[in-house]
């Protein structure tokens, strides 16, 4: 109240108060700025964030195996030792089938050779299955079978008796390889085989060459 009253009474104490309050009011505007200024100077500059990219996306890297070390010449394994080249036991199929077709018997209506004698010493032979001709069997004609007992026969009808010694071993040099052949030919197929000759001493010589042979004295021709 004072104050205005004073500045009331006495105009140039207001334009001193002016200039005074216009003093103030710049000081304290100065004053505000210097502060201003040293919070600046005290605080970090703050600067905008740079721009962020998202990062590359990375593929795992295959893992290389190091390629296996060759073995040395003592290290290489060695082959196993392969037994011998043995023929299978049992016949394949196709052997089976050719070797079954080679030992049916088959019935031939004449007798080789047109020996009457021999003819009928064989159609005699007890329990003949084909009388009046051979039997093809093996790729070779039997004089006989007996299918009874799956036996093939082969008939000699020599004189033996007759004949003199020197003859005597000609006829067993001629005869025994042929009747050995043939017995291992009626043997492969599951054959018997004997041997009809019609006397006591050829049956004799015959075994002395070869005692595994079956033979028989033909007593009915």
């Amino acid at each position: 109240m004072g104050l205005g009253l004073c500045v009331l009474a006495a105009p140039e104490i207001l334009v001193g108060a002016v200039v005074v309050t216009g003093v103030v009011v710049v000081g304290f505007a100065i004053k505000e700025g210097l502060e201003a200024y040293e919070l600046r100077r005290g605080r970090p500059q703050v600067r905008p964030a740079p721009e962020t990219r998202p990062a590359p996306e990375t593929r795992p890297v295959p893992v290389t195996k190091p390629a296996p070390a060759k073995p040395s010449q003592e290290q290489k394994p060695k082959p196993e030792p392969k037994g011998p080249d043995v023929p299978p036991l049992w016949p394949t199929d196709t052997s089976e089938r050719e070797r079954r077709r080679r030992c049916e018997p088959v019935p031939v209506p004449y007798h080789r050779g047109g020996n009457k004698l021999h003819d009928k010493c064989a159609d005699r032979i007890p329990l003949n299955s084909f009388p009046g001709g051979d039997v093809f069997v093996n790729g070779k004609n039997f004089d006989a079978l007996q299918l009874a007992t799956r036996t093939l026969w082969e008939v000699k009808t020599d004189n033996f008796d007759t004949y003199p010694p020197e003859l005597h071993e000609f006829v067993l040099e001629e005869q025994l390889p042929k009747l050995q052949h043939e017995r291992a030919l009626a043997l492969a197929c599951g054959f018997a085989f004997k041997v009809g000759v019609r006397s006591a001493a050829h049956k004799a010589a015959l075994l002395d060459r070869d005692g595994t042979l079956d033979i028989v004295v033909m007593d009915w021709c």
